[in-house]
């Protein structure tokens, strides 16, 4: 058992953890534009570009469970998040396409490592608190996600380069993982031993689970990466108001996150999603028929709603059946690395199919694809949960 101190310190340096790595992933959304406008790229080749990341995110997602597994969530999180600093401004060097395309594809294995890692944590602290709490930890990820965004998209807006942007981001994560590195659980919170090429049968449930989370990653993946896009290349608006459609999604996913353990203890899991994708999926719909900047702030506010608390009740649900049900024969954070493998593949295709439809259709409405996925996880979420 440990100490009430203990379980604070590491509950702190958790929530810090999701606060570093969404705050990498906003500074780096809010640079997509100046990427693609720096390498002069067409829409079709930023998102094979992103699929490199998103690959790099897949690939590592095995061998980051079993190393939690075997060596402890809290050692890996301490670890990777050094490693994550060090992976941002090989981006932002940004010298050609083939660097762009290598340096997206570390920085998704180092980021995925980082999340991975903190996301199992995560579950040991929800299981040692005997309460969900797993989405006040992703609404940190938001906040994290909306300050970098709001940041970068500042500075895109001003004279300073990528490579000096990257550079200080890196450097200030850095700086945090070097304070809170001793604020982890220790290792036998949640070691779980592991034989070597030891196979176990996968529990259904978590595979059902995963595919719940794919529909909202496609949609948070989407908004990310193309809502500046829109803005800059559709309706023609400034570097600034660019990033606002990303900068208001980031805004009500911290909202709905920060809400969502609440919600769920008062109204239930089902009803909350089954409400949230509806409100994600016909908010965005709408958001793009109006057609102009203001449209998409509106449709990206109401889908930062609605996919607000898809992942988070999606990892807590597997956190939860490891610790109880499964107890033995599959450990939290390999449960959380087989949900979050399926949950992220809406990531490594959501970027590619949106670009690539966006060249056949138009970016707008390309965008009516993770519309349609969120009203449709909000229809099977009384099935997928029952």
């Amino acid at each position: 058992m440990f100490k009430g101190d203990e379980y604070r310190k590491a509950r702190l340096a958790t929530l810090i953890a999701f606060l570093i790595n969404g705050f990498s992933v906003g500074n780096f959304v809010s640079r997509i534009p100046d990427f693609k406008s720096e390498l002069g790229i067409s829409n079709g080749v930023l998102g094979a570009a992103l699929l490199c990341g998103s690959i790099g995110v897949l690939s590592a997602l095995r061998p980051a469970s079993r190393g939690a597994a075997r060596y402890g969530s809290g050692p890996l999180t301490k670890y990777s998040a050094f490693t994550l600093a060090l992976a941002v401004p090989l981006v932002g060097l940004l010298f050609n396409l083939p660097w762009f395309l290598f340096s997206l594809f570390i920085y998704g294995v180092l980021s995925s490592i980082h999340d991975l890692s903190m996301n199992a944590h995560a579950a040991a602290l929800e299981n040692k608190a005997g309460k969900r709490v797993m989405s006040t930890f992703h609404a940190m990820w938001s906040i994290g996600g909306l300050t970098g965004g709001a940041i970068g998209g500042f500075i895109a807006s001003t004279d300073i380069p990528l490579r000096v942007h990257a550079l200080s981001i890196g450097i200030f994560i850095f700086g945090i993982a070097l304070i809170t590195r001793n604020w982890f659980l220790p290792a036998v919170a949640d070691k779980h031993a592991i034989e070597k090429h030891e196979k176990r049968k996968v529990p259904r449930k978590f595979l059902i689970l995963g595919l719940l989370g794919l529909c909202g990653a496609l949609g948070e993946g989407a908004a990310a990466d193309w809502g500046g896009v829109l803005a800059r290349e559709t309706f023609h608006s400034s570097a600034l108001m660019s990033a606002l459609p990303y900068v208001f999604f980031s805004f009500t996913m911290v909202s709905g996150r920060l809400s969502g353990d609440f919600l769920a203890h008062k109204f239930g899991v089902v009803k909350l999603l089954t409400y949230s994708g509806l409100l994600a999926g016909f908010g965005l719909t709408g958001g793009l028929l109006i057609g102009n900047i203001y449209g998409a702030i509106l449709g990206w506010f109401l889908l930062g709603i609605g996919l607000s608390t898809v992942i988070p009740m999606a990892i807590s649900a597997t956190g939860t059946l490891a610790n109880q049900k499964y107890s033995g024969q599959v450990s939290a954070a390999e449960g959380v690395a087989l949900v979050t493998g399926v949950a992220y593949f809406g990531f490594v295709v959501g970027p590619p199919l949106i670009g690539f439809l966006s060249d056949l259709m138009t970016l707008r409405w390309a965008m009516l694809v993770p519309a349609l996925l969120a009203i449709i996880f909000g229809l099977s979420a009384k099935k997928v949960l029952s």
